[in-house]
């Protein structure tokens, strides 16, 4: 089980993958401070932190790390959504809840993620459907 990011590894997650590059403590603090003031030494911890759970690796550049993402923000994401379906007792009502909340271009984006994935959407539609 995968556990939920708080807001602060969140927000310093975020821009490791947006940025998609090794990243110092020093690059996280100036882009963060664009929204907080928060100190160097909180990012440095978090950072550790992080890496010390597995989300980041880090390699050492002079007296400093960079830090870059183990796995992307997709594969996270997938597995809070694993997660959470696998948490159900019933986990066939919990995809037509989910469904339902799904916006007309979400179920296109599914459309489109079926299909790349490889699964038959003709095999998978409504019974009255096949």
């Amino acid at each position: 089980m995968v556990r939920q990011l708080g807001e602060l590894e969140n927000d310093i997650m975020t821009r490791v993958w947006q940025w998609n590059r090794p990243v110092t403590v020093r690059e996280v603090l100036q882009d963060l401070r664009a929204e907080r003031e928060i100190a160097y030494t909180t990012v440095m911890t978090v950072l550790d932190k992080l890496y010390r759970k597995g989300w980041v690796r880090r390699e050492r550049a002079g007296r400093a790390y960079r830090y870059e993402p183990v796995s992307s923000r997709e594969a996270y994401t997938a597995a809070l959504m694993n997660d959470a379906w696998a948490t159900s007792d019933n986990p066939a009502a919990a995809l037509v809840h989910f469904f339902g909340m799904m916006s007309p271009e979400q179920r296109e984006w599914l459309r489109d993620a079926l299909r790349v994935a490889g699964v038959d959407t003709e095999e998978t539609g409504p019974p009255a459907a096949r």
